[in-house]
């Protein structure tokens, strides 16, 4: 396994502004491995997110605290969120996942599941 692919850290964020402490694990997360920070939204095809301007904050507000942490923030379109995010993970040697905990109830068959189940070689951090 090439070993910069374990450096390189990716952190899924929601329209949400608490998405912020999943930025700053990775941010922790960085620090202790010396890898790159990348933190990415995935918005469906048909979601005009821009136009609701409390997620379109939403968005500005997290890319200002990924730009402050030295990460690189990117919004990708797809209605396959799990596909979107194992392309952009497996594009960019990422070996490391921070995610926001599925709701209670709701574990399994949730997105943080089926990206475990795809990315058997990453390392996931769920964060509460």
């Amino acid at each position: 396994m090439d070993v910069k692919k374990d450096k390189n850290i990716m952190v899924c964020v929601t329209q949400q502004r608490t998405c912020e402490r999943l930025i700053k694990k990775g941010k922790e997360l960085r620090d202790k491995i010396d890898g790159e920070l990348h933190v990415v939204h995935v918005a469906r095809e048909d979601e005009n997110f821009l136009g609701n301007s409390k997620q379109a904050d939403a968005i500005e507000y997290l890319y200002g605290i990924s730009k402050s942490v030295g990460a690189d923030m990117t919004v990708l379109r797809s209605n396959d969120v799990c596909g979107a995010i194992t392309k952009f993970a497996v594009e960019n040697g990422v070996g490391h996942i921070v995610l926001g905990e599925p709701p209670k109830g709701c574990e399994e068959d949730s997105v943080v599941d089926s990206l475990r189940k795809s990315m058997e070689d990453v390392d996931f951090y769920l964060v509460s």
